[in-house]
């Protein structure tokens, strides 16, 4: 921090960082310029004054002309007596204005909501009707889903003739997206579709724990529990397994978990077709899961349905504000007196007008 005699308290730039606590008495600076204004004018031909020539101590330029400009020079300094009365009173006033530093800091909380996603590897997802491919299109905008959480915990299941829980619930989300990145058909040699097991995995990772984290633990201290939610994308019906779907589903529903169903792909249009997409079971889970149902035929209709997910599922978010707020009217002050006292001086000098006192 600068000393108060630092010129740099002065500059505009510093103006500019001030907030002022009573910033209605910095209407006093033009009210006290107006006041020597009107007392210039109404008292010029009245003022006393005593006229004294200076053209016998000023030296004379090498022509015999005389230094107009030191007389010049001269004459202007009588003005500096009333220019410092008048800092002087502004910086009083600016000082009572009292000029602050208000650094404001800003902390949002939240309990945020566990997610898991729970991601269909099998072969039939290596179909290009959502260009690259259908698992391609699912991993790159399930990335942009975790990029845009905050305060959320996220796992990630993997299933295809079976399920695998392939990321615990987890606030990095930078290992997340590299879990979904290194998603493949080749994970899992099992083939079918296990969309039954991969409920019971997720649900696994969201239900209640004999032994809370810290995560839940400060959600029971606050009064408050997460919200937890599924989300399944997958394009086919249930094949393998050994947890029917519906049965997971309405165990989800007892552990108050929504299930959210996402059908990734162009339904069958002809008998041609091998890739179908078996809407049937998918909203059935949905339904008995109290979530929603959605169809993804193209990645812009995907991508659509992750942010409709995104703004159903937001935790409610407290924000608590500090400021730290520093004062620097004393160094206004300090130099208030100064001009103050530089004004005392001056009136005892050639440059105040001892015949008016």
């Amino acid at each position: 921090m600068n000393d108060w005699y630092d010129i740099r308290w002065l500059g505009w730039g510093q103006w500019q960082q001030y907030r002022f606590s009573n910033p209605l008495v910095l209407w006093g600076i033009p009210v006290v310029l107006l006041l020597f204004v009107l007392r210039y004018y109404l008292h010029r031909r009245s003022q006393q004054r005593l006229t004294i020539s200076l053209e016998p101590i000023l030296l004379r330029t090498a022509d015999g002309q005389p230094a107009h400009r030191s007389a010049t020079l001269l004459r202007g300094l009588r003005y500096v007596l009333p220019i410092s009365v008048f800092l002087g009173v502004s910086l009083v006033l600016v000082a009572l204005a009292r000029p602050q530093i208000v650094r404001e800091q800003r902390e949002e909380e939240s309990d945020g909501i566990d997610i898991m996603l729970a991601m269909d590897v099998s072969d039939s997802m290596t179909e290009t009707d959502l260009p690259p491919t259908r698992l391609s299109a699912a991993r790159r905008v399930a990335q942009s889903f975790v990029k845009g959480r905050k305060h959320d915990r996220i796992g990630l299941v993997v299933f295809a003739g079976e399920a695998y829980s392939l990321c615990p619930l987890t606030t990095d989300y930078d290992l997340v997206k590299q879990y979904l990145s290194d998603l493949n058909a080749r994970m899992i040699r099992t083939s079918g579709t296990a969309i039954g097991d991969a409920l019971s995995r997720c649900i696994l990772r969201l239900r209640p724990q004999t032994t809370a984290d810290s995560t839940q633990t400060d959600s029971l201290r606050s009064g408050t529990t997460r919200s937890k939610i599924i989300i399944l994308l997958s394009d086919g019906d249930n094949t393998a397994g050994n947890l029917d779907p519906v049965t997971a589903a309405r165990l989800a529903k007892a552990f108050d978990i929504r299930i959210y169903t996402i059908a990734v792909g162009k339904p069958i249009t002809s008998a041609l077709e091998a890739a179908t997409v078996d809407e049937g079971i998918l909203k059935t889970i949905a339904a008995t899961g109290n979530g929603s149902f959605f169809r993804a035929t193209d990645t812009r209709r995907l991508q659509a349905i992750f942010a409709q997910i995104n703004r159903l599922e937001k935790a409610p978010v407290r924000v608590r504000v500090s400021e730290d707020v520093r004062d620097y009217y004393r160094i206004y002050l300090h130099w208030a007196i100064v001009f103050l006292l530089l004004a005392l001086l001056l009136k005892c000098t050639i440059f105040g007008n001892v015949l008016e006192d």
